[in-house]
């Protein structure tokens, strides 16, 4: 059996233990395995002194070692479909920082676009037993769901609160976000309204988002048949130009344009000022996300706002409650949205 009095790191050609951290402290190797596995049983001073000696020595604690003497490992799982964007990676700073202040580290895997890819990644992160998984988005195929309910461990779906959580959730309502979005373009005397939809792998968040356009549009008695499908059009701001130029060949009376994200709003901005087709009195523009560049480029896109780096705080919050036993599964936080006018609309 390994025990942490065995823990080592590795220095130069050698390795530091335990035992040196503890003779140059002036400490037993018990006080120093207390002190590494926070059993608050050490005092600020000894702990400073554990400090310091660690540093002097560049010792570092065997974490996988560790865990088999506790029942915790110390480390919160994320799941993320993609380190490129950039609102999701906002997302785990709010979750990184709480998480750290409270001893823990945070685990990231990147799951791709498909099942297959998302099963990997969840069971590589599993492997590691987590104390905890926080998961970007509700979208999971069977086999991930599986394996994260038989985990038995605190599970926060983030960014989507359309269907029920798995265990909890923090996040916001998509569907209402693009229905309110909707309704203000309506509001302000917009008839034949075009939506841009996600491009690539369908996600729930995305498929949301097109249910309150057509869910606001219904209601308001208007058609909702001037969309960009998923498969047509190209990526990022060329979409938004592609949207421009084939929606307005299906329909020249467009008289404004809703996009799924900011990207796409930009681009079909710079469309209609390249086809002198004047924004917003010809065509109001519409996205989500309140990304950086939307509020730069004139005349600037009306947008939903929303807080990534809150969203990721509140999961945090949820997953150290629920460790602390101070939390309940059904726990949901809503962190809500912004509608914000800006010259596009």
């Amino acid at each position: 059996m390994v025990t942490i009095g065995k823990r080592m790191a590795k220095r130069g050609s050698g390795w530091v233990r335990m035992a040196d951290v503890a003779r140059l402290a002036g400490v037993s190797m018990m006080t120093v395995s207390r002190t590494y596995q926070d059993a608050g049983r050490v005092s600020a001073e000894t702990r400073r002194r554990i400090a310091e000696a660690a540093a002097k020595l560049g010792y570092v604690p065997n974490r996988a070692a560790a865990q088999l003497s506790s029942s915790r490992s110390r480390v919160v799982a994320a799941t993320i479909p993609f380190l490129s964007e950039v609102q999701f990676g906002n997302t785990l700073e709010g979750l990184s920082a709480p998480l750290r202040q409270a001893g823990y580290q945070l685990l990231i895997a990147e799951c791709g676009p498909t099942p297959e890819e998302e099963e990997r990644a969840v069971s590589t992160v599993l492997g590691y037993r987590p104390d905890a998984l926080v998961v970007i988005g509700v979208d999971h195929g069977v086999a991930s769901r599986t394996m994260i309910s038989a985990a038995g461990i605190p599970v926060v779906e983030t960014w989507d609160l359309d269907q029920s959580a798995m265990d909890m959730a923090a996040g916001f309502s998509n569907r209402v976000a693009a229905c309110q979005m909707t309704e203000h373009l309506i509001a302000l005397g917009r008839r034949r309204i075009g939506y841009v939809d996600f491009t690539g792998p369908a996600t729930h968040r995305f498929a949301e988002r097109r249910h309150g356009f057509r869910e606001a549009m219904q209601k308001a008695g208007l058609a909702a048949d001037l969309i960009l499908e998923p498969n047509e059009g190209g990526y990022g701001f060329a979409r938004g130009r592609d949207a421009v130029r084939l929606l307005l060949a299906r329909d020249p009376e467009m008289d404004a344009l809703f996009c799924a994200t900011d990207p796409y709003a930009v681009g079909a901005v710079l469309e209609c000022q390249a086809r002198g087709r004047e924004v917003p009195g010809q065509i109001a523009i519409a996205g989500f996300g309140d990304f950086e560049i939307a509020a730069e480029i004139a005349p600037g896109i009306t947008t939903i706002r929303i807080d990534p780096r809150g969203i990721g705080r509140a999961a945090a919050e949820m997953v150290l409650a629920r460790i602390a036993g101070e939390a309940d599964a059904g726990l949901e936080r809503d962190l809500g949205f912004e509608l914000v006018r800006r010259g596009s609309a």
